[in-house]
């Protein structure tokens, strides 16, 4: 028993090598889990105190266990039968094809993350960008959603800022958990997103268990009251406009729903519009050739960030005008499907209904409908009567105008700035004009706004 043992050395390394995981997995790590769990609970109860909507546990778990439960859920383990017997695979390829999918949806929430570092950035990107301001808020009716049920924020798509204006704005009621797209994936940005709560979807997906997968998980967060962000146009909107509802995440919460039996679901419509849509000029192009291939490049964005950068040392930089948001009207489902009217389209179409009524509006939307109605040169005097013009006319239709200084020369003269900094207008002794090849660009600012000028 005390008898020496010669070793390679190659094999002693080896085996303290084993030692080492061994002490570590058993030892070290679990501690290492407990002490950040401990922290995270001390986090997350702190920030409870303060939000409207405290987190709900459904939000706290384990990734690993989420994923678990989603992928032995019964409706995803039946829903991999049928997936095999379809595709003629064994049951056990077609469980593995689940559980890619499970890892690739479900988050891995950060308390920390979300309110110590997200919506602190969130708040100053926000501010650095544009004048932010609040539109319509209803603030009792806010306060009467009941608290048991299930709050989801439904917004039209504008701009990638809609995720960081909504995200501040919505940072003292409780945590978002948003979809996002594929663009989002890329190394380092999918774990800072995934930390932020978010969950990816392939949104041209067509795979059948894929689709069942991403369902079963956006019912379950909603059964677990997790607040959710949602944006019913599918993708942001080309023309400028509100578009109609695509039903994919609706559907899955509608379709879901039993009345009287399952969690009441909330929505809270949002309008979102800006005086300049940092992506305008690429969703203007995408348009133009009738598809969603965004022409992104990396070394555009990285240009366009430096000039910026080269502006403020400069002192050249300014703000890129309003950006304004207004709350609509809460609707409950249970009231809105004990009232008659059922299904995932009378539900989207009522929703971007209040969305379209509470739209703000904003000086460049009001310049360039102006300049598009009045089709020739116009001077500048006559610009801020008729925008006076249609600012009655919306707010007598009780449409929401931001007025800046509550002053409609200002108003009009924001708007004209904005639009010959960007050289979209031309001004020749005092008359106005559309700039050549820039029609396109009014016009996408002007249908922000169209449902509501007649």
């Amino acid at each position: 028993m005390f008898r020496t043992v010669e070793l390679p050395l190659w094999a002693l390394i080896l085996i303290l090598l084993f030692a080492a995981v061994t002490f570590a997995s058993h030892f070290l790590f679990p501690s290492v889990r407990w002490f950040f769990r401990r922290r995270m609970e001390r986090v997350v109860a702190k920030v409870n105190q303060r939000l409207d909507r405290p987190i709900e546990p459904f939000k706290l778990a384990e990734r690993h266990d989420m994923i678990q439960r989603l992928i032995y859920d019964p409706k995803v383990t039946q829903a991999i039968v049928d997936h095999a017997r379809e595709e003629g695979v064994p049951e056990n390829v077609a469980f593995e094809s689940a559980r890619r999918y499970a890892r690739e949806i479900v988050p891995s929430f950060s308390a920390t993350a979300y309110f110590g570092f997200g919506t602190r950035l969130a708040r100053w990107l926000s501010n650095r960008i544009y004048r932010v301001r609040l539109g319509h808020y209803d603030e009792a009716a806010i306060k009467d959603i009941d608290p048991d049920a299930t709050v989801i924020f439904v917004m039209n798509h504008r701009s990638n800022m809609d995720y960081v204006l909504v995200t501040w704005l919505a940072a003292e009621r409780s945590a978002l958990s948003y979809a996002v797209g594929e663009w989002a994936r890329i190394w380092p940005l999918r774990t800072l997103i995934r930390s932020m709560g978010a969950y990816f979807i392939r949104r041209k997906s067509r795979n059948k268990l894929y689709r069942r997968v991403l369902a079963r998980y956006v019912q379950m967060a909603t059964e677990g009251g997790v607040t959710q962000a949602v944006f019913p146009e599918g993708g942001l909107s080309l023309d400028g406009s509100v578009q109609a509802p695509k039903l994919g995440l609706l559907s899955y919460i509608v379709n879901d729903f039993e009345p009287g039996e399952s969690r009441d679901v909330v929505f809270v419509p949002i309008a979102l519009n800006y005086d300049r849509v940092l992506e305008d000029r690429v969703l203007i192009e995408a348009n133009k050739q009738g598809n969603r291939k965004f022409g992104f490049k990396v070394s555009g964005i990285f240009g366009f960030i430096f000039r910026q950068i080269r502006f403020i040392f400069t002192g050249r930089f300014h703000r890129f005008g309003y950006a304004a948001v207004s709350f609509g009207q809460p609707m409950s489902l249970t009231e809105f499907m004990n009232s008659g009217a059922k299904g995932p389209e009378a539900v989207g179409n009522a929703l971007m209904d209040r969305i379209r009524d509470v739209l703000p509006v904003l000086p460049v939307p009001l310049v360039a409908t102006v300049l598009l109605q009045a089709e020739g040169a116009i001077s500048e005097d006559e610009l801020t009567t008729r925008v006076s013009a249609l600012i009655d006319q919306i707010a007598h239709d009780e449409g929401h105008v931001h007025l800046p200084r509550n002053s409609v020369d200002y108003a009009a003269e924001v708007g004209l700035r904005m639009l010959k900094l960007r050289k979209m207008v031309a001004v020749n002794n005092n008359a106005i004009t559309i700039a050549p090849d820039h029609q396109d660009e009014l016009s996408f600012y002007a249908n922000s706004i169209k449902h509501l000028v007649h």
